[in-house]
């Protein structure tokens, strides 16, 4: 009996009934898109700042992340690649070795990072081969060339086919100096990292810095993002055998990236925060204009020995059954709306180039998930049925001769 009052009463005004589900089903529509966008564009950036730095995973010397010493190494890298290889969740890996150094042109010198590399595999790995803005990636047949970020290179005011002195200090504490040739210039769009690298092929970096056969990292990319949890558990167990090794995932080996996401989500948590606002107060005034409207009826109806603990029940059923049908409408057509951009993208006009050179995708695609679905629908649904308590319990404080002589 409360049931068929209660879906009566929403259609008393229909009106009112449909502009308060539209406002809800907006909400909830627009909630379930922005999160999907949200979600999805962290997961492009995710891949796009692993692609060009550290890898979904990287396995490591102990302490090397804190320390960064070049005597904290790999000693048997394709040993550690063998296992690697075997996990069909993999879909590249490649060995590095790292040194900072001093760099010196002609007229400046700068400290940076020489990082050694295996031109075929990288290019697996990461996008460096797919960002370079001038001259030539690496071959494998290479040998004293080296590629610079467009930003150190225009610090050391070389172009390509100009020298290049590097002084370091090598694994055996030995001084380690050559002269390499730049061969290309590469952009990220990362200041940080364009103006810190210089990559080398890695034989020549073992040589110069007598790494012998042993390497700092070795980096792997999974075949998602969503892979990365258990490579890492099964790489951690099939590595315990080797005491002085770790695994780490993006997360530990980019904090600032988790930083800049959660700082993100913040803001986005507001602004949607504010939208739910709106939404509730327009619940709030249709159900306060309810009880303005039957105040003489629920007069007549507690004269007819109704508890206004029966009317409070009544009034929220309606309000969820009000809410709810926004919410479900909300929800199926955000999922549709969504669906469709997350299989066609979208194109931002004018940015494809320069997203082409930053190794972005030229289309943005959101990504619907559990998450962006069911959280943008709860949160709609707990704080509209949450602002329709007060007009709810404002009728048990109704008296029935009040109510029935109430103009």
């Amino acid at each position: 009996m409360d049931f068929k009052l209660a879906w009566r009463n929403i259609w008393r005004n229909p009106r009112r009934s449909i502009l308060t589900m539209a406002a809800i089903a907006f909400a909830t529509l627009l909630l379930v898109f922005m999160l999907s966008w949200q979600l999805g564009s962290y997961e492009t950036m995710i891949n796009t700042s692993v692609k060009i730095q550290t890898g979904h995973l990287q396995v490591q010397a102990k302490e090397y992340r804190e320390k960064r010493e070049i005597r904290k190494v790999i000693s048997n890298p394709e040993a550690i690649g063998a296992i690697i290889q075997q996990m069909d969740t993999v879909a590249a890996y490649t060995y590095r070795a790292e040194a900072f150094s001093l760099v010196s042109s002609k007229d400046r010198t700068y400290g940076t990072l020489i990082v050694g590399i295996d031109p075929v595999k990288e290019a697996r790995v990461s996008t460096i081969e797919s960002i370079i803005c001038h001259g030539e990636y690496l071959k494998p047949q290479d040998t004293d060339k080296a590629l610079l970020g467009n930003l150190l290179a225009s610090n050391l005011n070389v172009n390509s086919g100009d020298e290049l002195v590097i002084l370091g200090h090598g694994k055996d504490g030995s001084v380690a100096a050559t002269v390499v040739q730049v061969k290309g210039f590469f952009r990220s769009g990362q200041d940080d990292f364009d103006r810190s690298i210089i990559y080398i092929p890695l034989p020549y970096f073992q040589q110069i810095y007598a790494m012998g056969n042993s390497a700092n990292a070795v980096v792997v990319m999974c075949r998602s993002l969503d892979a990365v949890a258990g490579v890492k558990k099964a790489i951690t167990t099939k590595l315990k055998q080797y005491d002085n090794l770790a695994v780490l995932d993006w997360k530990e080996l980019t904090p600032g990236l988790i930083q800049m996401i959660k700082m993100d989500l913040i803001v986005g948590f507001i602004f949607y925060l504010i939208l739910i606002v709106v939404v509730a107060f327009s619940i709030l005034n249709t159900f306060l204009m309810t009880i303005f409207e039957r105040t003489r009826e629920f007069g007549v109806m507690m004269a007819m020995g109704i508890r206004p603990k029966r009317l409070t029940r009544l009034l929220l059923m309606e309000s969820l059954g009000l809410t709810s049908l926004g919410i479900i409408s909300g929800t199926v057509f955000g999922i549709l709306f969504t669906w469709y951009f997350q299989v066609h993208g979208i194109l931002i006009p004018g940015v494809e180039e320069l997203a082409s050179e930053f190794g972005l995708p030229e289309r943005m695609h959101p990504e619907l998930s559990l998450v962006s679905i069911s959280v943008g629908s709860g949160i709609v649904l707990i704080i509209t049925f949450l602002t329709a308590l007060y007009p709810a319990l404002k009728v048990r404080r109704l008296k029935p001769v009040e109510a029935l002589t109430a103009a």
